[in-house]
C-alpha cells in the first residue's frame, strides 16, 4: 500500500508531479471529457453532484484535487464524494480494505528555512520562501470498512422552472451588476458588469445557470475583488487561461449548489491542450484560481447555506421577473438591486 504522505521538495520531484497531473487532464480532454463537467447521477456517474470532501475533516477538497478526485469517482464507479487519508480511516475507526489502491492528491505551500530567517533577520529585508508540494495518498469512503455512518451525502440535484432559487439568490447576494438580455453572454471588464440571454434563450434552460456562474466567475477577477489578469484578447493564451478558469469556477459552484448543467465552450478545448502543454503548471494554477473565484462567490451563502439575497426586499426585481420580459433575444436589463 502506498504511503500516506510525502513531501515534493526538490525542483525535478515538483515538475514530475506537475507533469503526472497535467498529462492526465490532457489525456481527458484529447478523449473528449471534459474533466470539470462528469456526468453525475447516471449509470456512469453514481455520485450525486457535489465537492468532493474529506469526512474525517469535514473540509471540501480544492483546486486541481476536485479534478482529480471527481475522475477517481468517474473512474471507479464510487456512489461517495466522501475521501479521507489511510490513518485518517484508522483514526475514525475503521480502516482500508486491503487491496484497495488509493489516489494521490497533493498541497502545495511555501516554508521559510532557518537560514533565511536568520539571513533575514541580520539584512532587515523579508526572508525568503521556499515552494513545495506534499503528496496524500487517500481513499473513498467505498474502500474501507468500519466507518461510522458518512456525514455527508452531497447536494440533491435541483428542481429548476427557469431560474434556481439559490442561484439567483446568490447572484443577487454578491452586489455585481448583473443583466439578463440580449444574445450573448459576457463580463465587460471596464465596465464592470456582467450580460446573460434570458434561460429561455438555451435549448436546456438550466444551463442557464452554469452561463451566468460562468460569467460571474470572470466578474471576480476584477481589480475590487480578486485581481486576476483579465487583459487577454480572444485567440490568446492569456484569454483561454482565464476561460479555464471561469469554466471550472463555474462547475466547483454549481456542485457545491447541487446544479447539474453539461459541459459548454468545447470551442476552447483546442486552445486549453495548447495551453496546457506549453506550461505543466497552468491546470494547477487555473485550478486554484477557479477555486478561490468559487469561494469567493460561495463566500455570499450565510452559515445555513442560504444566499443571503434569500431574504431581500420582495419590491426589487428578481432575475425570474426580468427574464420573463426577454422572450425575444435583443433586450436588456440591469437588475437595480445587484
Amino acid at each position: 500500500m502506498s504511503s500516506p504522505s510525502a513531501r515534493v521538495g526538490s525542483g525535478s520531484e515538483r515538475r514530475s508531479l506537475y507533469d503526472q497531473i497535467t498529462a492526465k487532464i490532457i489525456a481527458e480532454l484529447e478523449a473528449g471529457r471534459v474533466p470539470w463537467a462528469q456526468p453525475w447521477g447516471t449509470s456512469a456517474g453514481k455520485a450525486r453532484v457535489a465537492m468532493p470532501i474529506n469526512v474525517a475533516t469535514g473540509r471540501r477538497y480544492s483546486g486541481v484535487n476536485v479534478l482529480i478526485l471527481w475522475g477517481a469517482v468517474i473512474e471507479n464507479g464510487f456512489s461517495s464524494q466522501g475521501f479521507l487519508t489511510f490513518r485518517q480511516a484508522l483514526g475514525l475507526g475503521g480502516a482500508v480494505r486491503k487491496g484497495e489502491r488509493g489516489v494521490n492528491v497533493v498541497y502545495a505551500d511555501r516554508f521559510t528555512p532557518e537560514y533565511a530567517e536568520r539571513d533575514a533577520a541580520g539584512t532587515g529585508e523579508k526572508p525568503r520562501t521556499i515552494p513545495f508540494l506534499k503528496r496524500f495518498t487517500v481513499f473513498n469512503v467505498e474502500q474501507c470498512e468500519g466507518l461510522p455512518a458518512e456525514p455527508m451525502a452531497g447536494a440533491a440535484p435541483v428542481e429548476t422552472d427557469l431560474i434556481e432559487p439559490r442561484v439567483e439568490a446568490l447572484i443577487r447576494s454578491t452586489g455585481i451588476d448583473f443583466r439578463v438580455g440580449g444574445d450573448r453572454a459576457f463580463y465587460a471588464p471596464a465596465e464592470d458588469y456582467v450580460r446573460v440571454p434570458p434561460p429561455q434563450a438555451y435549448f436546456e434552460p438550466i444551463n442557464w445557470h452554469r452561463t451566468a456562474l460562468h460569467e460571474l466567475g470572470h466578474a471576480t477577477g476584477h481589480a475590487s475583488r480578486l485581481k486576476r489578469d483579465l487583459s487577454g484578447i480572444f485567440g490568446t493564451k492569456k484569454y483561454a487561461f482565464e476561460e479555464l478558469v471561469a469554466e471550472m469556477s463555474a462547475a466547483f459552484t454549481c456542485a457545491t449548489l447541487g446544479v447539474v448543467p453539461t459541459v459548454r465552450h468545447a470551442d476552447y478545448l483546442g486552445a486549453w491542450l495548447e495551453v496546457l502543454r506549453e506550461d505543466n503548471r497552468a491546470i494547477v494554477r487555473a485550478a486554484s484560481a477557479a477555486s478561490k473565484a468559487a469561494d469567493y462567490l460561495l463566500g455570499f451563502l450565510s452559515a445555513e447555506g442560504v444566499p443571503a439575497g434569500m431574504a431581500t426586499d420582495p419590491t426589487l426585481p428578481p432575475v425570474q421577473e426580468l427574464a420573463s420580459k426577454h422572450r425575444g433575444l435583443d433586450g436588456g436589463a440591469r437588475l437595480a438591486a445587484f
